[in-house]
């Protein structure tokens, strides 16, 4: 059963210190915790000397408490002229404080006050898992992991070149420098990545030479003699999995087919990085096949065992209304309906459930509550039979808006070929010449699984028309053209089915008559949007098999039409005497999996997989054999706008050697090769692993 977060409370002793009584002990040296920072941390791992002139630079630090390891190091990279490009900082905390916590704390930071008052702006809610958030256009990445370090350093996909050691006194939380830390930190650690940390137990630093970290004393700070650091130089040659090397790409130029929601946020992401991208879409332009409807639900998943699905569903919502914040805040709108969501029962059993999950989970009300019927009514005019969860960063918006606006950020850097189809995908080698776009990275000699680089992807790939005419080539290819990748790569996709959708719009005549309509999008079997500026609404939706041709069908808007009826019973009278022949609405197509899971992520080589089955029986994800420079972003079911900004995001992050977005479970979860590998296990070929029974789903974004 899933714990609740337990927030940090902004208290301080005598001496203004910032102090926890959890642990009775205070976050910095009363010397000064930007001073503190300056000495143990930047100076204890060589910054900002170590990250100049590198294209990316990544720091892991256990305990971010108020957060000033961070603004110190951010405002380091500022003043230095010959910074990384990219400064990732990954942290942990298990006890984060709330923004009002930090607002109390930052108040006295002086000229840091700026950047702790961005941060303060960007500050998640308390809520399990990975948050990324982003500054200075992206160059600067913060993730913070809020859970206990314990549980989560084994499952962050991250490769160190520094690391941050900043936990409470190990006298007062020695779950904090356990083996099982010192273990995951090894694990995380780059070739040469160093370590500093204000303590100079023995115990720590003989936990730390045990894991592969040369270690030695230096003078401390705050009349403390001593402090420990330290560099990873284990005396062992390989490692079975190594973490994410820095890519170092022959040419930053990526082919994206597909231009719905999955390849204009790939592309957008991947542009922001500085690359350069071809997007192929055999339709006019972005948004006109699956995204092409106008209105669309998203509010998060929510399960009292914090399943897979309720996690990747608040990752891809979270990091999706962050995505859309960025794009307004750069001049791109995308027309975000935050008008709330309310999520209601089934039935008696299933609204219990939704309590049960409620008090296991501990989720602060401002992600979700519960909101009785009466509540309901009075406030958004929504009659429901018996209250629900009430998601109130939950909304609406048109697919479309989203996918313009991501193209107008990526700007230049995307060449268009819209009315151009993809018939079929081919290896090529590399052009001739110097390297247009390399940079020097971390020796990776000892490891056994690299991130594709110039020099492990010989060859490009090339997109070809059907009369054979070349439509691109590049060094990377992702496919986001959901059922019709597996035309291309058809051995990969054996698992995708396609499911037909039909919404129906009710007119505004039909709307006032009624009297009177919800202003909240209302979900459950089935799911209603608030009225439009013409004074229309739209319920929805069918899951039907795709057969026959795409139009509207009476007899499915007479089913949604009842859908309608269930979540409002008040309106059930007025909503039966409706002619579905009279309706219209929109069809589209939803591309799903064996489990309504996407695909995102490096696909697996299936050919070499196969060739050494016997050796791969007991493999994990890690091991399998992948295309060189060939992604997914694919099968996003009924849930386009909780994957696509998060599949995005996770897609370029693979591509750049970066942290993920995401804990490595989650990753495993939407992984391309999750059902290769499931058929490996088994001793069957891939052909022999059909689509498995579906579950319910819940019809909206």
């Amino acid at each position: 059963m899933p714990r609740a977060l337990e927030p940090a409370e902004p208290i301080v002793d005598g001496d203004g210190t910032p102090y926890s009584p959890r642990y009775g002990d205070v976050y910095h040296s009363s010397r000064g915790g930007l001073a503190q920072a300056h000495h143990v941390f930047l100076g204890g791992n060589g910054l900002p000397e170590r990250w100049r002139d590198r294209r990316q630079f990544v720091i892991v630090e256990t305990g971010f408490g108020q957060g000033l390891n961070f603004l110190a190091t951010w405002q380091a990279w500022r003043d230095d002229p010959q910074r990384c490009g990219r400064l990732h900082f990954v942290s942990i905390e298990k006890h984060p404080f709330t923004r009002d916590g930090l607002r109390q704390l930052h108040a006295g930071l002086g000229a840091l006050l700026p950047l702790a008052t961005t941060l303060q702006a960007a500050w998640p809610d308390v809520l399990p898992g990975l948050h990324r958030l982003e500054f200075e256009g992206g160059a600067v990445t913060l993730t913070l992991a809020f859970g206990d370090a314990e549980a989560l350093l084994p499952r962050l996909a991250v490769g160190a070149d520094a690391f941050y050691l900043d936990g409470f006194s190990p006298s007062r939380n020695s779950d904090m420098w356990s083996d099982t830390v010192f273990r995951g930190l090894s694990r995380l650690a780059r070739a040469d990545a160093t370590l500093a940390t204000y303590t100079a137990a023995g115990f720590v630093r003989r936990g730390l030479q045990a894991v592969g970290f040369a270690v030695r004393k230096v003078p401390g700070f705050g009349g403390k003699r001593d402090m420990t650091v330290a560099r990873f130089a284990p005396a062992w040659k390989t490692r079975r999995h190594a973490p994410p090397a820095a890519a170092s790409w022959p040419e930053r130029h990526a082919i994206v087919i597909g231009a719905g929601l999955a390849g204009c946020a790939v592309t957008e992401r991947l542009a922001t990085r500085g690359w350069r991208v071809t997007l192929i879409d055999r339709h006019a332009g972005p948004a006109r096949q699956t995204s092409a409807h106008r209105a669309a639900a998203m509010h998060p998943h929510v399960s009292s065992d914090d399943s897979l699905l309720s996690r990747l569903s608040r990752a891809g919502n979270l990091y999706a209304l962050r995505a859309w914040e960025a794009l307004a805040a750069a001049g791109h709108p995308v027309g975000w309906h935050g008008c709330g969501v309310l999520h209601v029962g089934e039935d008696a059993a299933d609204n219990a459930a939704q309590h049960a999950a409620l008090a296991a989970l501990g989720f602060p009300e401002s992600f979700a509550r519960w909101m009785p019927a009466e509540e309901a009514a009075a406030v958004h005019g929504a009659a429901v039979p018996a209250g629900g969860l009430w998601f109130a960063q939950g909304g609406w918006v048109a697919p479309p808006d989203i996918c313009a606006a991501q193209l107008a950020h990526a700007g230049p850097a995307v060449t268009a070929r819209f009315g151009c189809e993809a018939a079929r995908l081919a290896r090529v080698p590399a052009p001739r010449g110097p390297s247009v776009d390399t940079e020097d990275t971390e020796d990776t000699e000892d490891t056994e699984d690299t991130e594709d680089t110039a020099d492990t992807v010989p060859d490009w790939w090339q997109v070809l028309a059907a009369d054979g005419s070349v439509i691109a080539t590049a060094p990377v290819l992702v496919l986001a053209n959901a059922y019709e990748a597996g035309q291309l790569v058809p051995s990969a996709y054996r698992e995708l089915r396609r499911v037909r959708g039909q919404l129906t719009d009710l007119p505004a005549d039909a709307i006032t008559a009624l009297g009177s309509w919800p202003d909240c999008v209302v979900t459950g079997n089935g799911y209603l949007l608030p009225r439009a500026e013409d004074g229309s609404a739209r319920v929805g939706s069918s899951y039907d098999a795709d057969d026959g041709p795409r139009v509207a069908r009476p007899e499915v808007h007479a089913d949604n039409l009842a859908r309608a009826a269930a979540l409002l019973p008040e309106h059930a009278g007025r909503l039966a005497t409706m002619d579905p022949k009279q309706l219209d609405g929109y069809v589209g197509v939803r591309t799903v999996t064996h489990n309504r899971l996407p695909l995102i992520g490096h696909l697996p080589d299936e050919a070499q997989a196969l060739a050494h089955a016997a050796a791969l029986r007991g493999a994990h994800l890690r091991d399998l054999p992948r295309l060189p420079g060939l992604y997914a972003a694919l099968a996003f079911a009924s849930r386009g706008l909780t994957w696509a900004a998060l599949a995005g995001e996770l897609v370029a992050s693979q591509i750049e050697g970066e942290p993920l977005p995401v804990e490595s479970d989650l990753a495993d979860a939407v992984d391309p090769a999750r059902l290769l590998l499931r058929a490996l296990r088994h001793g069957q070929a891939p052909a022999a692993t059909g689509v498995a029974g579906e579950g319910a789903d819940s019809r909206s974004g």
